[in-house]
């Protein structure tokens, strides 16, 4: 064999085992550009995928950044976007259901033996005005008995369209008032009228309910009810009333038909009689502390607070 092939054979033969060397090199460190780190079986981490529908959470700019210590710097300095990032969404305090008012309760037919009468309706206020009420109830000596003074606050309770409130109003004076309640407001309609045609400006009606006649607290020298108690669908809570609106020496004036006198023309449901109106007022916290029986039809009995001093 010649020395040329033999060189060429041994050149072959080293180009053939540089090949194969280069198998076992190390690969090249991966380029800058991508991620360093792999996870073990040389899967790459991806990101979970997100619905199509979630959108990601939204930073709150609703919550008062004063209101939270950790958004406050050491100056006093709020960090707003410390703020933005880390406080949880606010969510507005839900609404309080509405409260329901009670209901009135039932209104009674009887109270203590006695069988309640029905409210007058406002159409027959022209009666309360009679040209002959004076003669048959003597109401100018009924209202002398009372012993108004001048300046104090008067309750007509009852009062319809005001036949005894304009004169209440007179001897109260200007420094005085009269309230004067009814739960009727065609009644306090009418009242209004009068007053106004009678240049009355002490006046101040009241819509009352069946419960309460919306009079204030301890302000009242006396409260006047004519022909009106008998009516009362809730005696009970109505006396509670007008016995708080009461000042501690203030007096309830009641004057009903007299149910003992069978002259009085008056149909029975809207008389009464001492006895009945001495078993009802002491249950309901009055005391008697004085009578007049000088009126021609009508009792005028005078009550206090059982606990007035």
């Amino acid at each position: 064999m010649r020395w040329p092939s033999l060189l060429c054979i041994a050149l072959l033969l080293g180009v053939a085992a540089a090949a194969g060397a280069l198998r076992w090199l190390p690969p090249a460190d991966p380029p800058r550009s991508l991620p360093a780190v792999v996870a073990a079986d040389a899967t790459p981490v991806k990101e979970k995928p997100r619905p199509e529908d979630e959108s990601p959470p939204a930073n709150d700019a609703s919550v008062d950044a004063a209101a939270s210590p950790e958004a406050t710097s050491d100056d006093g300095a709020v960090e707003t976007a410390a703020l933005t990032e880390t406080q949880p969404t606010a969510t507005a305090p839900s609404a309080e259901p509405p409260v329901e008012e009670s209901p009135l309760p039932p209104a009674l037919t009887h109270y203590m033996g006695r069988e309640i009468a029905q409210t007058m309706h406002f159409t027959g206020a022209e009666w309360l005005t009679r040209e002959s009420r004076q003669r048959e109830e003597d109401c100018e000596t009924m209202l002398a008995a009372l012993g108004v003074q001048p300046g104090q606050t008067v309750c007509d309770m009852g009062c319809g369209n005001g036949f005894y409130t304009l004169e209440l109003a007179r001897l109260v004076g200007e420094e005085g008032r009269v309230l004067a309640v009814d739960i009727q407001p065609e009644m306090l309609t009418l009242l209004r009228e009068r007053a106004r045609a009678a240049d009355v400006g002490n006046v101040e009606p009241i819509l009352g309910s069946l419960v309460d006649p919306g009079l204030p607290d301890g302000e009242v020298d006396l409260i006047l009810l004519v022909d009106v108690y008998h009516e009362l669908s809730h005696p009970v809570h109505v006396l509670r009333e007008l016995r708080e609106a009461l000042k501690p020496d203030g007096r309830i004036a009641l004057v009903e038909f007299r149910l003992e006198d069978p002259e009085v023309p008056i149909k029975l449901l809207h008389k009464m009689s001492k006895e009945q109106i001495l078993v009802e007022f002491p249950a309901n916290g009055f005391e008697l502390v004085e009578e007049f029986d000088e009126l021609p039809w009508q009792h005028l009995m005078f009550f206090r607070r059982d606990d007035a001093p």
